[in-house]
């Protein structure tokens, strides 16, 4: 039985894009051409693999079965076939995708990307934002680098501590709770909050921690993002509590103070992600140690 492995590329696209026209455009071939391998594909497999219903595609039982399986294999051939290379900084061209927290761009993304342009011009940096719900592009390879507070749960996905911040409480300049000579966990709970998360959530690890003390605090928002919420509280007495790191470039320019968390949680962790078909990938390892340290002297440790 001979396999054209080009086949392997097209169903690994299919089976992610779920759609003809999407797996032609991110191969670049046109939508004939791809239904042509699709036709291949089925008549090698004996399975339809995508199905027509309405005017969308879905995967047959079988295809949803070997989704990964066609994935992890493309990936250990393209690893096969391309040998590895002497690292020439000067004259590599290459662009990579970091999904980092927005915070961590600000902080540690000027410092990165001064010693990527310094080591190697060629190379560019794309930061994305972060989506509000789990996503698989690390995964799939569409993002090279994720740092951020969640500890990735796929096995096949690396991650590393590279910091950590202590919660810290923000708040307008003259908020009642500048006045008091401590602020007590009885009074940061009788305050109102805003919350800051992508998904939308009103309650957190504070809201635990309060719990565990026999308190409850009232949250009235929450935002996507730290300096959102930092908007809230600039014109109010919400109070905001969010990582050190997170305050350090914006809550002086706004007139903001930072209060100490009147109880005990453990410090936010900063951890950097990668697919481990990077491992042995000479130029993502040396973007990887630039970050780590950019990550590091940004002061997130």
């Amino acid at each position: 039985m001979q396999l054209d492995l080009n086949l392997l590329t097209a169903l690994d696209a299919l089976l992610e894009e779920e759609s003809v026209a999407g797996a032609a455009a991110r191969l670049h071939v046109t939508a004939p051409a791809m239904s042509r391998s699709l036709g291949r594909i089925r008549r090698t497999t004996g399975d339809q693999i995508l199905v027509r219903t309405g005017r969308t595609m879905t995967p047959t039982p079988y295809a949803i079965a070997v989704r990964e399986q066609v994935h992890e294999l493309l990936q250990q051939v393209q690893g096969v076939l391309a040998p590895s290379r002497e690292l020439d900084l000067a004259t590599l061209e290459r662009t990579f995708t970091l999904r980092w927290h927005d915070s961590l761009v600000a902080l540690s993304g000027p410092a990165l990307l001064a010693a990527v342009r310094a080591q190697a011009p060629g190379v560019r940096l794309r930061f994305v934002a972060e989506s509000s719900v789990d996503t698989a592009e690390l995964r799939r390879g569409e993002v090279d680098l994720e740092a951020n507070a969640n500890r990735p749960s796929a096995p096949d996905v690396r991650a590393e501590t590279v910091g950590e911040s202590r919660i810290v409480v923000v708040a307008r300049k003259g908020h009642p709770l500048t006045r008091v000579k401590a602020v007590t966990a009885k009074r940061y709970a009788a305050a109102e909050h805003v919350t800051v998360s992508r998904r939308g959530n009103l309650a957190n690890a504070l809201d635990d921690a309060l719990a565990r003390l026999g308190l409850t605090r009232q949250v009235v928002a929450t935002a996507p993002s730290e300096a959102a919420a930092f908007q809230f509280a600039r014109g109010s007495d919400l109070l905001v509590s969010v990582p050190e790191v997170t305050t350090r470039s914006a809550v002086a320019d706004l007139g903001l103070v930072v209060l100490p968390l009147p109880f005990e949680l453990p410090s936010a962790p900063v951890y950097l992600s990668w697919h481990q078909r990077y491992d042995t990938d000479h130029a993502h390892a040396w973007l990887r140690g630039l970050a780590r340290t950019a990550l590091t002297v940004g002061g997130t440790s």
